[in-house]
């Protein structure tokens, strides 16, 4: 019986639930943060920049909040992140941002959080 993903390092957790956007969708630093619990949007933001060039972690779909690709420090991940999204076919504004509306994430479905140890709360009535 494989462990709970509650019961893994931090990274690990970012990442698993990062594996579940799928292409043509984005979601937030924050968004994923609250679905791990535990961290914060930057913490998922240093995941994202400690992967590795050849990773199965679809890095390029996290975004910032406002809908953009955050500035990389290196100068051109940025562009090469914008690259990757648009061939998946996620569209920018002239402004640089995606409509959420359209392609954000609405995070992985309850039977995947509960069979991997995420506990989320029940939607409000």
């Amino acid at each position: 019986m494989r462990p709970l993903l509650k019961n893994t390092p931090i990274y690990e957790q970012i990442y698993a639930v990062v594996r579940q956007i799928p292409p043509g969708q984005v979601a937030t630093y924050g968004q994923v943060a609250a679905i791990v619990g535990g961290c914060t949007a930057r913490m998922v933001g240093y995941a994202m920049a400690a992967l590795p060039y050849d990773t199965d972690v679809p890095w390029q779909r996290v975004i910032n909040r406002q809908g953009k690709v955050s500035p990389r420090s290196s100068g051109h991940g940025s562009a090469v992140q914008r690259q990757i999204l648009e061939a998946e076919g996620i569209r920018f504004d002239r402004q640089g941002r995606v409509d959420f509306e359209q392609v954000g994430w609405p995070g992985p479905d309850w039977a995947w959080l509960e069979r991997h140890g995420f506990h989320p709360m029940p939607p409000l009535i």
